[in-house]
């Protein structure tokens, strides 16, 4: 009887763990259980739905009232390096008032007072200015913050905020009035911060509105969503666009629809926001009160370059009755945000594109229906599939699995080209696949012909380099990786703007591959790991994934050699110019070295993986290329390379507080290696150079003085570190340093 039993199990197993998969599969995608927005299938949607854009990308419509003055890098070149006084921008707001301009909103937060404001200059220049008289005409100058809230107060302006997860000075003022709420409160559905940077309250005051900046990123750092509203201490804060659009229909407040309002099909739970009311415009929304970006790409056409509005040829039609919003694309400032169509897309034209959208009413929406109406299509085309692999054969099945994946990319395509919306054809098709290969194989598994079609299709899904390596490495591919001791290396080319803008980019793309292929040969012969490229800047490891027992050593050998190759390809440089009558170019890099442990190992998404490093040891690395510049040096190492360096020409260089790290570091540059130590020269420039930071830390300025004057003639290198000294010396001379000084330099930006 059991024996009977079993067989009749067995014979039956190809329709039982088939119906098991589909109602794993269907309970996996009920929204209640929060598995179908985990991080892998989000990032697989949005794949999907990034390649949508691509392929029908939202029409730009020049007729729709939204332009951006942009301080483009032409603009600064025309009127002054950034960050501009708010005099400057006061005179184009002037421009864009009397233009008639609709609505004028900064993507820019005046979060500190101007700094060429007349208090801000006599503290910097007071020692200097001898004449009173000079000092009464420098303040009885207007204060630039007050000028440009007066230029502000002659139209619809609207000022911006950052909100942020740590708490902040003061909350942004409020500009908006208290409007409807049907339903369930959207204050508890939106993102919400701890804090916020503000802008100058002198200037926030003359504005009619005032918006957050933020925006949504998701896992990728790609910009897709973007909020309208968001949470700071139990209150709702628009955003720049919401603002823009509020002012533009001259609303005084807000409308909010949620989940239990009337017509809202919640089946008695909290689902979030639906709509909201700017105005005239009715925006729907996702449960956070954020829509989803329709890209455009970048459109030329939305921007006027700041420097013409302030031309006398501007034609003021070109901002008439529109919102103007103020940004910058400027390469220097770096306010850049990665979109579906642009990687580097300028933030102030993502903030216009979600105004385009809401004027002209194109979004992309995934209703709640939606997800039903994909757990219904996966029940129905499952169970006919389970069947069909059972009672119609393989070639059947096969069929049938790949017209329900058709139809379900078919339907996805065609609701997002007809209707802007987003169904996932991921889902059914994964479980389409699943479905069919566990149906194979449990009713083929006897046989060496199943065994065949199993390989067979495995080959046909999955690329074959990929099925190799899950095979015989399948830990290769996971996401992570392992703590290990490091030594990291940062090496960048000093001034490459400047470099850049002599030569055409072929000229420039073979210059530093002249810089990098030397450099990274160097790292490799050393048993270093080369982990990325950053346009003239590199990064390697070494210690991983091979053992380099004295990595700290090799590390410093390596940056010692890339000196010497860079003072080759300059006398190469040097050569090439003479012989072509142009002016040489000279390289000169920075070298960072520290060592520690980080996490190395493959990072990075399901998608897509890099064999990388990352830590505060990587981070600090980063800060000692940074502080090369500060001392003038071309090697900065970190205590812990130093101390694995022995036997190398080391020079403590100070103690130094970089961004982001409380402890402060001991830092030193190398001369080069045992050959040099034992020469006399070295002896003595070591013996002078110890004494100058003694003395220097005991706040000895005389004693440190005479050592830097020793220390100069034995160094000519070291030029610009003892110029430093010398600066800092005669500073403490002039203010000596408070009591509790400690003689640490606070390196306060990433570049020291």
């Amino acid at each position: 009887m059991l024996s009977y039993v079993r067989l009749k199990m067995r014979r039956w197993l190809d329709i039982v763990i088939p119906v098991l998969l589909l109602l794993g599969a269907v309970l996996l995608r009920v929204p209640a259980l929060g598995v179908s927005d985990s991080a892998p299938m989000l990032e697989l949607r949005n794949l999907v739905f990034d390649e949508y854009q691509r392929q029908w990308p939202r029409a730009y419509r020049t007729d729709l009232p939204v332009r951006i003055v942009d301080v483009d890098d032409e603009s600064l070149r025309r009127l002054g390096q950034w960050p501009w006084p708010r005099t400057l921008f006061a005179r184009i707001v002037d421009r864009l008032a009397a233009a008639d301009a609709g609505v004028v909103a900064f993507d820019i937060v005046f979060a500190e007072p101007d700094r060429m404001a007349p208090a801000n200059f006599l503290s910097t220049w007071q020692e200097y200015l001898g004449s009173e008289p000079v000092r009464d005409e420098l303040q009885e100058l207007p204060d630039p913050d007050i000028l440009l809230s007066a230029s502000m107060a002659k139209t619809r302006a609207v000022t911006a905020f950052v909100l942020t997860p740590t708490k902040g000075m003061r909350k942004p003022a409020t500009k908006w009035g208290e409007g409807t709420t049907l339903g369930d409160d959207p204050r508890a559905f939106v993102r919400n911060f701890a804090g916020a940077l503000a802008t100058q309250p002198v200037i926030e005051a003359a504005a009619q509105g005032n918006g957050s900046v933020n925006y949504l990123p998701d896992g990728d750092s790609t910009v897709r969503r973007a909020g309208l509203f968001y949470g700071l201490e139990g209150e709702l804060y628009p955003s720049l666009a919401a603002e823009a659009v509020r002012l533009a229909s001259a609303a005084p407040s807000y409308d909010y629809r949620s989940s239990g309002a009337s017509g809202i099909l919640g089946f008695g739970e909290q689902t979030g926001i639906v709509e909201v009311r700017l105005g005239q415009p009715i925006v729907p929304t996702d449960a956070e009160g954020a829509i989803r970006l329709y890209d455009s790409g970048h459109q030329p056409q939305r921007f006027i370059p700041a420097w013409q509005v302030l031309d006398e040829t501007f034609d003021a039609n070109a901002v008439s009755g529109h919102i103007v919003l103020i940004g910058t694309s400027a390469a220097a400032v770096k306010d850049v945000k990665t979109t579906p169509l642009d990687p580097v897309m300028a933030g102030v034209e993502v903030h216009a594109q979600v105004i385009e959208q809401i004027l002209s009413g194109e979004f992309l929406q995934r209703p709640d229906w939606i997800v039903g109406a994909e757990l219904l299509y996966l029940v129905v085309f499952g169970v006919v599939l389970i069947f069909a692999i059972r009672y119609a054969g393989a070639l059947w099945s096969l069929l049938i699995a790949l017209g329900a994946a058709g139809v379900a990319i078919g339907v996805s395509v065609a609701g997002f080209h007809q209707a802007g919306l987003l169904i996932d054809p991921l889902y059914p098709c994964v479980v389409a696949l699943l479905l069919y290969l566990s149906g194979t194989y449990l009713g083929y598994r006897k046989t060496e012909r199943e065994k065949r079609f199993v390989r067979e299709a495995m080959g046909r899904y999955m690329a074959p380099v990929l099925v190799e390596q899950l095979i015989r490495h399948p830990e290769r591919l996971k996401l992570g990786g392992d703590l290990r001791e490091l030594t990291v290396l940062f090496s960048d080319i000093r001034g490459f703007t400047r470099i850049a803008e002599q030569l055409d980019p072929e000229a420039l793309t073979k210059l530093v591959n002249r810089f990098l292929t030397p450099l990274t040969r160097i790292i490799q012969k050393s048993r270093g790991t080369v982990d990325k490229y950053m346009g003239d800047c590199v990064m390697a490891f070494w210690n991983a994934p091979l053992d380099v027992r004295d990595h700290g050593r090799e590390a410093v050998a390596a940056a010692l050699e890339i000196r010497e190759a860079l003072h080759r390809l300059n006398d190469d440089l040097k050569i090439e110019g003479v012989r072509d009558g142009a002016e040489p170019i000279v390289l000169a890099a920075g070298i960072g070295l520290n060592s520690g442990r980080a996490r190395v190992g493959n990072m990075g998404s399901e998608q897509r993986l890099a064999y990388s490093a990352i830590g505060d040891t990587v981070n600090i690395a980063s800060r000692l290329e940074g502080l090369s510049r500060v001392y003038n040096v071309d090697i900065v190492l970190g205590e812990e390379t130093a101390r694995q360096a022995e036997g190398f020409a080391l020079l403590e260089l100070d103690l130094v507080r970089v961004k982001g790290r409380d402890a402060p570091l001991r830092v030193f540059t190398v001369l080069g290696d045992g050959r040099v130590t034992i020469t006399h020269h070295f002896d003595m420039l070591s013996k002078h150079h110890d004494a100058l930071l003694a003395a220097y830390r005991s706040r000895n300025w005389t004693a440190a003085r005479e050592a830097v004057l020793a220390c100069r003639p034995i160094e000519a290198s070291l030029a610009g570190l003892y110029d430093l000294y010398e600066r800092r010396i005669a500073r403490y001379e002039r203010t000596p340093p408070p009591d509790d000084w400690d003689g640490v330099f606070t390196a306060t930006t990433k570049q020291g």
